[in-house]
């Protein structure tokens, strides 16, 4: 569904930029703009800059740009819809309506978030005023829980012998009742009893701290009960698209850069009991890549902390192969494994916040670690062996999105194998022997190279590929039509290589008038010539490495493009300079 632009002016009229901002950020007036610290990057000095008179904020140390609908919806994550009601009440001014189809569905949502918030309430209070709720509070101080931890996650008891379904049938929509899952029909009594009978309950609430949800636990020893259980799926509320605390969390974003990922709400509420309050539980159900993607808009590295025994190493081991699929560039996975019979409520409640913080310090394994060493532990020296955990590493590597990631996870996953098997991996061959003092030679070549340009041994390797393998660059010279060489000598060669052979319509590169000393950097420098010694004469998987060292070379050119745009950029606040820098930003991302 679309809003009218009129709408959205409208809202746009009544509020200025500054005072959406100035609710979640302290600005300060400069000249006719507003500085402050960045919402979106934890930093000492201020980069973000907000101008009214043309209607939007920047923030220079991580290109965020956008307007107060932006600005809402990636500072709370609300979709642009929610991010509208939010502004248009802020605004004063009535919400907008749809269909009648629509206007239902938020019908039945409003109804749905008042009756969860009702049943929470009532169950938190029977927590402290119901004398049958004395065995829940017993077992609250059983786990050393206090009233302001009850108090500050809602924490509650569903007591016997309640008629709370006729009871709100009053006031709610029966269908929406149903659909809660709070209730389920018992056809031997013919009546709707409670989900969480019997049973302490923590409420679930959705990004904006609304309670859509519960998970539940029994105080009674019992063989058929379920320790715990969860809300059903309903319309409002999926398993895998939420996490318990996200809520609380997320605004700590801006202070910290990593978030725990615990398995249960103990867990959570033990750690905040603790003093640490960046923590979050999935819901019962295994860890979906749709969490780690939620995460991931606010937290640079995930730290998962499944509990110390064998059922929470096997959920790790699961967390792992389905989180690594999204793993990005800047973002890091890491795992931290508790001492035995250790979960994080217990730990962070024996030790403290500081032991705790300084253990994860020491003992977090990122994640293609932690896979590489649990298949490691399943190979038992023989050649079958070996070829299903190498085959399981290809595997996995292989279901990576990105594609950086992708190849760097697989080469180091090779990388490991080659040093088990050093005499039969030919392609990453390594020795066992003990290092040796470097020879000069080698030691001078490290040198040299440490004063050459990334972009530098990027034109070496190219130039290197074409010097090599000038009959296949002359059947594909249509790939080098817009390739730029950046530092002067290598442009120089590229050019005189372009000259000399008629833009390739010949390939014989013999007599070429190019000093030879530039050649011979070439030879030696080029990054790329024990691959290409090593695929010689397979001309598709050269074309591919070449297409790679290109597309390598474009990225830079539009670093430096982008450089330039942001710098004219925070001088001017010009929209043309911004969209220009836009759209520079969008290729970026698709090369």
């Amino acid at each position: 569904m679309k809003y009218p632009k009129e709408y959205l002016d409208e809202i746009k009229t009544r509020l200025k930029v500054s005072t959406v901002v100035s609710k979640s950020v302290n600005l300060k007036k400069r000249g006719k703009e507003y500085v402050g610290l960045s919402p979106f990057k934890n930093e000492k000095t201020p980069s973000f800059t907000v101008n009214d008179e043309k209607g939007f904020y920047h923030c220079f140390s991580t290109s965020e740009h956008g307007n107060i609908f932006d600005f809402i919806m990636k500072t709370q994550n609300l979709k642009f819809g929610e991010a509208v009601k939010t502004l248009a009440n802020f605004a004063g001014m009535q919400p907008y309506t749809f269909s009648k189809q629509d206007e239902e569905r938020e019908k039945n949502w409003k109804e749905y978030k008042s009756i969860f918030a009702r049943y929470v309430e009532k169950y938190h209070d029977e927590l402290f005023k119901n004398p049958s709720a004395e065995s829940a509070k017993n077992y609250m101080k059983s786990r050393n829980l206090t009233a302001e931890e009850v108090k500050k996650f809602k924490i509650g008891f569903v007591t016997n012998n309640q008629n709370t379904f006729e009871e709100y049938s009053k006031n709610f929509d029966k269908k929406i009742l149903k659909e809660t899952g709070l209730f389920y029909f018992d056809d031997k009594k013919n009546k709707f009893k409670e989900r969480f009978n019997d049973r302490v309950i923590f409420p679930i609430n959705n990004i904006s701290g609304d309670p859509i949800g519960l998970g539940g636990r029994t105080i009674k020893s019992s063989s058929y009960l379920a320790k715990y259980i969860n809300s059903p799926e309903t319309p409002f509320f999926k398993k895998g698209s939420n996490l318990y605390n996200l809520d609380r969390a997320r605004k700590l974003s801006n202070k910290e850069d990593f978030i725990y990922l615990v398995e249960g709400y103990m867990d959570v509420i033990g750690l905040s009991k603790a003093g640490i309050e960046n923590s979050v539980a999935n819901l019962g159900t295994a860890l979906t890549t749709k969490q780690i993607l939620i995460l991931n808009q606010f937290f640079d590295h995930i730290i998962i902390c499944f509990d110390g025994d064998e059922s929470g190493y096997k959920a790790a081991l699961r967390a792992a192969e389905s989180s690594i699929v999204e793993l990005k560039p800047e973002k890091k996975i890491s795992f931290l494994f508790l001492p035995e019979n250790e979960d994080p409520d217990s730990y962070a409640n024996k030790y403290g916040k500081e032991h705790f913080i300084n253990y994860s310090k020491n003992n977090t394994l990122l994640i293609h670690d932690f896979i590489f060493e649990h298949y490691f532990k399943q190979v038992d020296g023989n050649p079958s062996s070996y070829a299903i955990f190498e085959k399981k590493l290809r595997l996995i590597s292989s279901n990576i999105k990105d594609e950086f990631i992708r190849k760097y996870v697989l080469e180091f996953f090779l990388d490991k194998v080659s040093q088990l098997t050093p005499n039969i991996n030919n392609t990453y061959k390594k020795s066992f022997v003990k290092k040796a003092k470097s020879l000069q030679s080698t030691q001078n070549y490290y040198n040299e190279t440490k004063t050459l340009k990334p972009v530098e041994l990027k034109e070496f390797s190219l130039l290197y590929i074409i010097l090599k393998k000038p009959n296949l660059i002359k059947k594909n010279s249509y790939l080098i039509n817009d390739v730029k060489i950046f530092t002067n000598e290598n442009n120089l060669i590229f050019k005189e290589l372009i000259n000399q052979t008629n833009n390739f319509e010949s390939s014989d590169i013999s007599n070429l008038k190019i000093d030879e000393t530039l050649i011979n950097r070439i030879y030696k420098y080029a990054s790329v010539k024990h691959i290409l010694d090593k695929n010689f004469d397979d001309d598709q998987k050269i074309i591919e490495i070449f297409n790679e060292i290109i597309r390598d070379l474009k990225n830079y050119e539009l670093e430096l493009r982008i450089a330039d745009l942001e710098s004219k950029f925070s001088k001017d606040l010009s929209e043309t300079t911004f969209n220009e820098l836009k759209e520079l930003k969008k290729q970026q991302k698709t090369n």
